[in-house]
């Protein structure tokens, strides 16, 4: 008789949790990488060695999980934005790196999550446009809270609305891609510094 061969280490699988933290890391970098309609779930599955029901049993359709997807990046946002407040880097400095011309570029370059948050807000798919809206909101409130400790520290002018001033730096930061597409090449660098500048006269307090 042939002795049996002992059974080999079993692999481990990944927790539930930990399982969907792996699939939503690789979906950031399918969908920053190509999209909404462009990345395929089939993509990401194959990042992670696993097949596509794998994905599908964990967030149930494409949607969902790229709605997921949205609000991971949201919340990553925003805690390199309270995280570097809580470690003192000044307000005024965080808000004027954030709408840096150099920073936007980076922001909406393909690959980065800057693509997610447009392809939810102009998604016709409700799960995907209420996660985009909500993730946005949750940006806002966090900026707002930054501009009010930079009021209370006075680095940030004591007299615009902090909340106001927030949406202002989001509408700013988000029509990027606009801006982009519209203001002639030669112009948009002159352009883009000087729009920079004029946040900053607007809510940073003058340095002494």
């Amino acid at each position: 008789m042939t002795p049996t061969q002992p059974p080999g280490p079993r692999r481990s699988r990944l927790k539930a949790e930990e399982r969907r933290a792996s699939i939503l890391a690789a979906a950031i970098e399918v969908f920053a990488e190509h999209g909404y309609q462009r990345g395929k779930v089939s993509a990401v599955a194959a990042r992670l060695g696993v097949t596509e029901p794998v994905v599908f049993q964990n967030f149930g359709s494409k949607a969902a999980l790229f709605a997921a997807t949205v609000d991971l990046a949201a919340e990553q946002i925003c805690s390199e934005f309270t995280g570097a407040a809580a470690a003192g880097f000044p307000a005024g400095a965080l808000l004027a790196e954030i709408t840096s011309p150099a920073h936007l570029d980076h922001l909406h370059a393909q690959g980065s999550i800057g693509v997610l948050f447009a392809d939810a807000s102009s998604s016709a798919e409700p799960v995907v446009a209420q996660a985009g809206q909500a993730a946005v909101r949750r940006i806002a409130e966090t900026i707002a809270g930054i501009l009010r400790l930079g009021q209370a520290a006075g680095d940030v002018r004591p007299g615009p609305d902090p909340d106001a001033a927030a949406w202002l730096l989001v509408s700013l930061i988000s029509a990027r891609p606009l801006r982009e597409a519209a203001i002639p090449d030669g112009d948009r660098q002159r352009l883009e510094g000087a729009i920079a500048a004029m946040a900053a006269d607007l809510l940073l307090s003058p340095a002494d």
